[in-house]
């Protein structure tokens, strides 16, 4: 058996100014980048196994991404994975990242990058504000009030 090893690719317009964000602000590091021309054209971020490639090459791809990250917690609780979440949260936001609240049959942390490609950070299914127990796909926007500054 072969494990597999997937990293998404998220279009940006400036892949220096996405490394920038997702390092400065977002706490991944750069492992390598592609350049040509001296410009950096394609680049990956990493933070504790999530890796994820930064490209400026289809340029009517920009800002059209959206990539769930799970957090793995010890130990696995409700409450540990609350606990993270919110920690993650009050992280971004001191780096000065809008965090958004968002909805897709669970509650979710939302972060846009400059390009407005979305990560999505679930918290644990529990039923929104107001409503009942929701089944998977309820809800299925990511939209929802803005949080930090």
């Amino acid at each position: 058996m072969t494990d597999w090893f997937a990293r998404p690719v998220l279009h940006v317009t400036d892949v220096e100014a996405s490394i920038g964000f997702y390092v400065s602000r977002l706490g991944f590091t750069s492992p390598w980048r592609y350049e040509e021309d001296g410009r950096a054209r394609v680049a990956q971020v990493e933070r504790q196994g999530c890796a994820l490639i930064l490209a400026d090459t289809w340029p009517e791809k920009v800002g059209k991404g959206v990539t769930f990250i799970s957090l793995n917690v010890e130990p696995q609780t409700c409450e540990a994975e609350i606990a993270a979440l919110d920690g993650l949260r009050a992280e971004f936001e001191a780096s000065g990242v809008l965090v958004k609240e968002g909805w897709w049959g669970y509650r979710l942390l939302v972060v846009d990058d400059p390009d407005g490609n979305q990560l999505f950070f679930n918290y644990p299914k529990e039923a929104a504000p107001g409503e009942g127990s929701a089944s998977p796909g309820a809800g299925t926007t990511a939209g929802g009030t803005e949080s930090g500054g």
